[in-house]
């Protein structure tokens, strides 16, 4: 990524924040990394405009600066990636968040924009939310583990087969962390 064609980052940590332009962008990214076959919270593609729009709505009514955060990246003015960091607001777990929905639209992939993300996502956890180590879940078979490798993450544990994507492809999910 050189510079000129460097993304720009963007938080996004409470409702009234997102334009309705940046809502569409994020879904509109949502359904092409889903549609692509991304582990992205719907599984089964193809899926649409109009059954992503509330799940994203969901997803963007709970933001919360303390709770919930959404980092993207923008390229040529829009999205190109991102995701969403969350806290627990359980006391027992508060000092811990959950990296959720990593995305890099398929035409920005391989420009190193998920791996900003996810080195922008340990400053904003830990600088900004407080947060002293990150979890996340990916399903195996997509050479997330790796990725996620090559950025500090460390693999504790799994659970085989967790994840039917059809009969006889039954994933792993991989649980990750980082202590920030």
């Amino acid at each position: 990524m050189t510079h000129q064609d460097a993304p720009t980052f963007i938080q996004v940590s409470g409702p009234q924040a997102m334009s309705p332009e940046l809502r569409r962008e994020l879904i509109d990214c949502w359904v092409v990394v889903s549609n692509a076959g991304g582990a992205a919270g719907f599984p089964f593609p193809p899926v649409t405009f109009d059954e992503v729009a509330p799940v994203a709505d969901q997803l963007i009514g709970g933001l919360d600066p303390q709770r919930s955060r959404l980092l993207l990246a923008l390229a040529g003015g829009t999205v190109a990636g991102w995701l969403n960091v969350r806290r627990d607001i359980n006391p027992l777990i508060a000092h811990w968040g959950t990296v959720h929905h990593v995305q890099t639209h398929t035409g920005h992939r391989g420009t190193g924009i998920g791996a900003e993300l996810m080195r922008r996502v340990r400053d904003v956890a830990r600088e900004q939310m407080g947060l002293e180590q990150l979890h996340l879940a990916a399903r195996s078979g997509m050479g997330l583990e790796d990725f996620y490798g090559r950025l500090g993450w460390k693999e504790i544990g799994r659970w085989p087969g967790a994840l039917r994507l059809a009969p006889g492809d039954d994933r792993d999910e991989i649980l990750m962390a980082l202590k920030l």
